[in-house]
């Protein structure tokens, strides 16, 4: 065996650790292009992929987001790579859906680090 296994039971290579996206090589970040036409309409039958972004209000949006927050750690922590892959492509959906609606958002100023 050429990598080590971590205590999570992932195996890395040469001693460093692998991110979730080199741990589910077919994930590229554009989850439904990779898939074949077959496989969109039936990861679409079981809704894996969500309402998108654009048809939802304001209210769902957030709701979503929440949603997704709420179960990050847990996801990270304990799901298999698919549901972290399908995690991270629809956090990133979402986020960015929010971000064009909202490009002028208030930022915090005690958020901000001195320059």
């Amino acid at each position: 065996m050429t990598g080590s296994v971590r205590e999570d039971g992932f195996a890395s290579s040469d001693g460093t650790e692998m991110s979730p996206e080199q741990r589910v090589p077919e994930w590229s970040g554009d989850h439904l292009a990779d898939l074949d036409g077959d496989a969109v309409g039936a990861e679409l039958d079981g809704d894996a992929a969500g309402v998108d972004p654009t048809e939802l209000t304001d209210d769902d949006l957030i709701r979503e987001m929440h949603s997704l927050h709420r179960t990050r750690l847990d996801t990270l922590r304990h799901a298999a790579d698919s549901a972290l892959a399908n995690h991270l492509r629809r956090t990133a959906e979402l986020e960015t859906e929010y971000l064009a609606r909202h490009p002028g958002r208030e930022v915090d100023p005690s958020r901000l680090r001195d320059a």
